[in-house]
């Protein structure tokens, strides 16, 4: 059973104070229904006192808490960023006393550029961040047809040191890149604030860009080509997602300041353009206006990495089901669930 993260405590009390200027407060007596499986998540409740639990029918019947919840905590927090579905139903198991926070008033406050904005969007950032690693780690725990023998990576190293950086790279990637997704609301002056800030490089087919367990210095964003996302366990590996054109890669590791948590490497040759981690934690805690795009567009990239990770728990869970693995459908089901809300791929 699993139970998400609490961001509440966490929060420094003017980015609290903005949080709860944009809220709603909401009573619940014991056994009401805060949220339906399947119901449109329109933002996410904050608990003040109280506890919840959140529990799915299984296919036979049989219900399923999936997470329980108690004074601080947050849930729904997915649909602050981007309005979703329901994936469990939320009822109180005691008096319930807290706040609502809608989607359209969350994009309103962070909207502003105050240093209680950044911090409340750098919290849900952090707590989606956290959410995915944890998904990502129990879809491991579980086996899959594609898993194969891990491949030799040098651990602990940056792949990429030493290899040339381009201020111009061999196309007119300046004019290409505010069509790329990842700056879909980026003005061109904003694109080229980003552009300015980093560098080109050329990666060969099969080349990694970086590797489990070495130093994030730097985030890509793939102008050509496609970089593919390893994980790797207990002597396997599986690959993640394969990421093209207007995707960006390598950023979690900067914003969490730890080593990289997988591999990726170039799964055809490539042109990257290579932003450095000192630069990308500037802009991104930053108070400008390409700041706020930044934050945003992280946001996007992180329900991207979800909605992979829930399309790969939906097709384990199928296989679990008709291989009659009712042990590892209950863990796939509990975690896919747990996260409350799942957004629209």
């Amino acid at each position: 059973m699993t139970s998400p993260t609490s961001f509440l405590d966490n929060l420094d009390p003017p980015a609290r104070e903005l949080l709860l200027s944009a809220a709603t407060p909401i009573s619940f007596v014991a056994g009401s229904t805060l949220v339906r499986h399947g119901e449109l998540a329109r933002g996410a409740y904050v608990l003040r006192a109280g506890a919840v639990e959140a529990e799915v029918t299984q296919p036979g019947g049989e219900k399923l808490v999936v997470a329980k919840l108690g004074p601080g905590s947050v849930f729904g927090e997915m649909a602050l960023i981007e309005l979703g579905t329901c994936t469990a139903t939320v009822r109180a198991t005691s008096s319930v006393d807290g706040w609502f926070v809608s989607n359209e008033d969350f994009r309103a406050i962070v909207s502003q550029r105050s240093a209680a904005a950044i911090h409340l969007q750098h919290a849900v950032t952090t707590m989606l961040a956290g959410k995915v690693a944890a998904l990502n780690a129990q879809l491991l725990d579980c086996t899959a047809p594609e898993d194969r023998p891990a491949r030799p990576f040098a651990p602990g190293v940056d792949p990429l040191a030493g290899v040339p950086r381009l201020r111009r790279p061999s196309f007119d990637a300046a004019a290409f890149l505010p069509r790329l997704p990842f700056f879909d609301h980026f003005s061109s002056d904003e694109v080229d604030e980003i552009a300015s800030c980093g560098s080109y490089v050329e990666v060969p087919r099969g080349q990694a860009i970086f590797a489990l367990g070495g130093p994030p210095t730097s985030a890509f964003i793939v102008v050509r080509g496609a970089a593919e996302i390893l994980h790797a366990k207990s002597g396997c590996e599986r690959r993640m997602a394969v990421l093209g054109p207007g995707q960006l890669i390598g950023y979690l590791a900067i914003l969490n300041e730890r080593s990289h948590g997988a591999h990726a490497l170039a799964r055809e040759s490539s042109l990257l353009l290579d932003i450095p981690a000192k630069a990308f934690r500037e802009i991104y805690l930053g108070d400008r206006a390409v700041s706020t795009r930044l934050r945003a567009a992280v946001q996007k990239s992180l329900l991207a990495s979800m909605a992979r990770t829930n399309r790969a728990l939906t097709r384990l869970l199928s296989q679990a089901r008709l291989d009659a693995a009712t042990k590892e459908g209950r863990t796939l089901e509990a975690a896919y669930a747990a996260q409350l809300t799942a957004t629209a791929d």
